[in-house]
């Protein structure tokens, strides 16, 4: 493998660091998103998934990271134009989606899963489980404003992976064969309930920060509030649904697995994100 890789959603919470990861291994990356800036150093290349220019994000590139940005609900429309594209051109997919998603292939990330293993294109699937960096990216303004994680958990557990690992885990798929034609669930080093995750975070941010377990039609109320578009808020009430099934508490060594590398801790996340979550 010579050519360029193209990284989706370049300028995100994974697509940053992996294209970070990338660069430092020395790979020659394209890096995709709706500004089309450089991102890291990396080359920029616009990408609007209401708009893909198709030809020009795929020029010069055989391998690529799939993955649909927050904020988007229909995966399936959206991701199963990239990957006939990818796989039109021969392109090795590593495809993100979510923990879970196999359970049932009614669920739109399960056929888009299943629409790139029938494309012929050699893949890699990652399945990471909810990401500890959610703390700071959606529950932060509930823990400045009243010192709570409101969310609709109940009391299931979560073995939350770092951003950083699962970045860290696709830079592996994309420049090895090792883990061609896989499906991998990536998780952290233990599950937790929300309750404990509250503990770690308030022993790092110096103040007290509980876990107030709501109803899913609060916890939209509470991100619609907070600026997050209806859609994508009702979403995200739905998903919590199998946190509550006790089904996001299982462990892997996944991340171990791909990149050599113990998954992060919530406890070492919260830490390395001190000054972020006291702002």
């Amino acid at each position: 493998m010579t050519g360029r890789i193209l990284v989706l959603g370049a300028s995100g919470h994974v697509g940053r660091p992996l294209v970070r990861d990338l660069l430092a291994r020395g790979a020659a990356v394209k890096a995709a998103s709706r500004s089309g800036q450089s991102v890291e150093g990396a080359e920029g290349v616009p990408f609007d998934f209401a708009r893909p220019d198709f030809a020009a994000a795929f020029e010069g590139v055989d391998r690529a990271y799939v993955l649909l940005p927050g904020g988007y609900v229909n995966s399936r429309e959206l991701l199963t134009p990239v990957i006939e594209a990818a796989a039109a051109r021969e392109v090795k997919v590593v495809l993100q989606t979510a923990l879970g998603v196999d359970a049932d292939d009614s669920i739109p990330y399960r056929q888009v899963e299943l629409a790139l293993i029938a494309s012929g294109a050699p893949y890699v699937i990652l399945r990471p489980n909810w990401f500890t960096d959610n703390f700071l990216n959606f529950w932060k303004p509930g823990i400045d404003h009243a010192g709570a994680i409101a969310v609709p958990a109940g009391e299931g557990k979560t073995s939350f992976v770092d951003a950083r690992d699962v970045a860290a885990g696709a830079a592996s798929a994309l420049t090895t064969d090792r883990f061609d034609g896989q499906a991998i669930n990536l998780t952290g080093p233990q599950a937790l309930g929300y309750a404990e995750a509250a503990e770690i975070l308030s022993a790092v941010i110096g103040k007290p920060v509980s876990y107030a377990p709501v109803d899913d039609d609060t916890f939209v109320g509470i991100l619609t509030g907070a600026g997050v578009g209806a859609d994508y808020a009702r979403f995200l009430a739905t998903i919590f649904h199998p946190v509550r099934e006790g089904w996001t508490a299982g462990v892997t060594d996944a991340v171990n697995t791909l990149t050599g590398q113990e998954p992060r801790s919530v406890a070492q996340w919260a830490q390395d994100n001190a000054d972020a979550l006291r702002a």
